[in-house]
């Protein structure tokens, strides 16, 4: 039994140190931010993720999960950090290299260090070329160094990180085989080993895949919305076809994986990855496509208050990151800062800072009330709650629907 030390205690990172930890592995976890830290060694969480909070409290109280500001020693390092693109789309994986280099003084001979952070071809090479930069004692030691890519769905974690196939890949086979035996004391899906190059582009290419697919389908919904098609019922009957599987529009693309992964494999290969790009883009276009229906409707006289239902990247889930909801409700109110909005987001208690700088926002999870208060509607997160309303609570009001809830045109 191994111990373990994961860094970064994210979406990613306490799921799976609480389930390592349930596994009777002693894992320390480690993050930057105390109040994390503190949150998670009471007992609590700072996502909202099914099963999570009785799984941390459960392996916290028995000592198997400790958090931690700073690195601990033990025998595996899991790095699960953000890897952002900068303003450029260019990959930042700084965050990566400021988790090797913190964890480099702790390394002794044997320790294995994963990269589960979706990051550019060549990052877990450049891991052990940054750890042996930081301690250059250690270039007499073995160490292993490999990258075994998260491939979850948020609402899905704790089952998935269990059942889910795994892609692993060692910088040697010496590491994949290490990494392997490690995931084996947890994994019942099937571990796929490969070397660390092949298993970065491998999570690159399930994102971009996707994301070209939906790309599609928001061109699509744009072409019907100009031509007066319903683009829901089109893509029902079209979806009848033995070999078409047109996946559903939405108001863009959000989450860490989709909206960003992408960019990893342009940046890699700018000439080439022309489709990739073209989807990004298109995908990120319709985010303005669903700000300029706002916008006309706005100019209509007697036109005052709108209500934005959801923030979430995704239904049922409070991740924000990347989310075309979030652009879409801090543009409005910044280009249009006499008309009130109110948000409805069921899975979060305060207004994120980005939009709670604006006068005319305001956060209110009474979901029936904001609709009646409301002059437009605008549907941009397929949350529960929101496909449970009556259909009688949509008339008498300007309703963008960008996820087909009421079965509208766009």
């Amino acid at each position: 039994m191994q111990t373990t030390n994961v860094i970064g205690l994210g979406y990613i990172g306490l799921p799976t140190a609480a389930l390592l930890a349930s596994n009777g592995i002693q894992v320390y976890g480690m993050d930057c931010i105390p109040h994390i830290v503190d949150t998670i060694n009471a007992g609590n969480i700072h996502i909202v993720e099914p099963g999570l909070k009785k799984l941390v409290q459960t392996v916290v109280k028995d000592k198997k999960l400790i958090a931690y500001t700073t690195p601990q020693k033990a025998d595996v390092y899991i790095i699960a950090v953000p890897t952002p693109f900068k303003e450029n789309k260019e990959p930042d994986i700084s965050y990566v290299k400021a988790a090797a280099e913190e964890i480099a003084p702790y390394l002794e001979e044997g320790n294995l260090i994963i990269l589960e952070s979706t990051s550019p071809v060549g990052t877990t090479e450049n891991i052990k070329k940054w750890v042996l930069e930081k301690v250059p004692a250690l270039c007499d030691k073995k160490l292993y160094f490999a990258h075994c890519p998260e491939r979850v769905l948020p609402g899905k974690i704790l089952y998935e990180l269990v059942h889910n196939d795994r892609i692993i890949g060692g910088i040697d086979s010496e590491s994949t085989q290490k990494a392997v035996h490690f995931y084996k004391q947890f994994v019942e899906g099937e571990l796929l080993e490969t070397d660390a190059k092949t298993a970065e582009m491998t999570k690159l290419t399930e994102n971009s895949f996707r994301d070209v697919n939906i790309a599609f389908a928001n061109e699509l919904s744009c072409i019907c919305d100009k031509l007066g098609i319903n683009v829901w019922k089109l893509i029902e009957l079209a979806n009848h076809h033995p070999r078409v599987n047109i996946l559903q529009p939405g108001p863009g693309v959000g989450g860490h994986c989709i909206a960003v992964d992408p960019w990893f494999i342009v940046s890699s290969a700018p000439h080439e990855a022309k489709l990739i790009r073209t989807a990004r883009e298109i995908n990120d276009d319709k985010r303005e496509f669903v700000i300029g229906k706002i916008e006309s409707i706005l100019e209509k006289e007697g036109i005052k208050k709108v209500t934005c239902l959801g923030l979430a990247f995704k239904p049922d889930i409070d991740d924000l990151r990347e989310s075309p909801a979030m652009y879409i409700v801090e543009k409005i109110a910044e280009r249009n800062m006499q008309c009130p909005i109110t948000v409805v987001e069921p899975n979060i208690d305060n207004l994120p800072a980005k939009l709670a700088q604006y006068h005319n926002v305001r956060l209110n999870n009474e979901i029936e009330k904001a609709i009646k208060d409301a002059d437009i509607i605008v549907i941009l997160v397929d949350h529960t709650p929101f496909k449970k309303l009556p259909t009688d609570i949509w008339v008498g009001k300007e309703v963008v629907d960008t996820k087909g809830i009421i079965g509208g045109s766009l």
